[in-house]
């Protein structure tokens, strides 16, 4: 959805979202952040019901596993990233979220509470812990229905908290609030009060909500650009202290031209096709 490639063929009137496909990995560690994300054409694209192959990457579903089978190269910088990764789900909740009142955007947790194995051969890394899988759908360009938004997702003792914030085109507000249980429960509670966190670099507005009088920070800015920051928070939700992976998403700076320019630094596209 981010893809400058497919914005532009909107505007001839000729997006086929199938034409603009892509694996997106990133990696962050001692050793430094590893950013793949090559758009390949629909003829790099294969599909069944159990399995979606993009280029030499693919992932497949055996009805309890999700793997996903890494083969790409780094950008800016030219580099391999391969290897495997499990992800072992707790429950499927069958879930959806309508983020618009059209409903022409919708949310899906698909696994809130997961397991991974990460498998690495390039770089050569190991490791398993807890994980989080979920989708996002839309029948129109995701800057026609929002302005920006807040999201996170924080572990807890038992299962995941969800904040999701977000300002439509039209100025309206979306606010959901979730608890998600390892057994596949998905409970509503009350949004805490709003906590304003620090801009990025590139002046990013970011917030997160926390319970009262507790308050967030941020730990680490993984991912810092001119429309969007990806931040590990330091949080207190449901009477837990936690951590949370957060992103800030501005959908207006999104669309500007000088922002679309600079996206194919990071999101190449593949020469053969």
């Amino acid at each position: 959805m981010f893809s400058p490639y497919y914005s532009a063929a909107r505007q001839r009137g000729a997006g086929d979202p199938l034409a603009h496909c892509a694996l997106n990995v990133a990696l962050y560690g001692a050793g430094g952040k590893r950013w793949a994300m090559t758009e390949r054409s629909g003829r790099s694209l294969q599909r069944s019901p159990a399995r979606l192959g993009i280029g030499p990457s693919a992932l497949s579903w055996d009805g309890s596993v999700l793997t996903v089978e890494i083969d790409e190269v780094t950008a800016p910088f030219r580099s391999p990233l391969r290897g495997t990764v499990r992800v072992h789900p707790a429950a499927l909740p069958g879930r959806s979220f309508a983020l618009d009142a059209a409903g022409r955007h919708v949310w899906t947790p698909i696994a809130p509470c997961a397991r991974v194995e990460v498998a690495l051969d390039r770089p050569a890394l190991r490791w398993d812990g807890p994980a989080y899988f979920d989708a996002n759908a839309g029948s129109e360009p995701l800057e026609a229905g929002f302005r920006n938004w807040d999201w996170s997702r924080a572990g807890l003792r038992r299962g995941t908290a969800v904040l999701y914030d977000a300002v439509r085109r039209d100025g309206s507000t979306r606010l959901l609030a979730l608890r998600f249980d390892p057994d596949g429960r998905v409970e509503s509670f009350e949004p805490p009060p709003p906590v304003r966190l620090p801009g990025t670099a590139w002046r990013v507005a970011r917030g997160t909500r926390a319970d009262a009088g507790q308050g967030a920070s941020v730990v680490e800015t993984l991912e810092d650009t001119p429309f969007y920051a990806r931040s590990l928070l330091r949080t207190h939700l449901l009477g837990e202290r936690a951590t949370a992976m957060h992103e800030s998403l501005s959908l207006d700076r999104f669309r500007t031209r000088w922002v679309q320019a600079m996206l194919p630094f990071r999101i190449p596209r593949a020469k053969d096709e």
